[in-house]
């Protein structure tokens, strides 16, 4: 069971994500390397290697020069996480199928008790990658605007 100290994510999709949010809320500003690891507090050299990454699977795109830098591909509405973790992976969005990599409970389960959560297990990684797939961006955008006005002393709606 998760306790709150565990996280789903890997260290790099956690920077990643938060490198892609920076870049959602100004989508037509290029940024640079420099400026999106200042902003987040992210080690510069992790976030290059994570950028490039993210640039070979067409989620940002880059350009060279001072006024370079990088920017989202498309609309923060069409990427989906599955696909940013795919990309940083280079693999599927979720955890594998287990063992015998079919994803089919074990038959050779010692047993019904041992092939029930066998079952569970894939129930949980089919739930998670299609979580995954559905979530997009721009739904984390509106998290993170969300949670900004919730902290800010004026405790407004957030319109918009």
């Amino acid at each position: 069971m998760l306790d709150g100290r565990t996280s789903m994510l890997s260290r790099s999709a956690i920077h990643a994500i938060r490198a892609l949010l920076e870049l959602a809320e100004t989508p037509q500003r290029w940024r640079s390397v420099h400026d999106l690891a200042a902003a987040q507090q992210l080690p510069e050299p992790l976030l290059e290697q994570l950028m490039l990454r993210l640039r070979r699977a067409a989620i940002v795109e880059a350009r060279r020069g001072r006024q370079g830098g990088y920017r989202l591909a498309r609309p923060a509405g069409a990427i989906p996480l599955a696909t940013i973790l795919a990309a940083l992976t280079n693999t599927s969005a979720g955890p594998g199928p287990g063992p015998d990599q079919s994803g089919q409970p074990d038959t050779a389960a010692p047993d019904a008790t041992a092939r029930v959560t066998v079952a569970l297990e894939r129930r949980l990684r089919q739930a998670l990658e299609r979580e995954l797939a559905r979530c997009t961006l721009e739904e984390l955008l509106h998290d993170l605007r969300s949670a900004r006005a919730s902290l800010s002393d004026e405790s407004g709606l957030l319109l918009g």
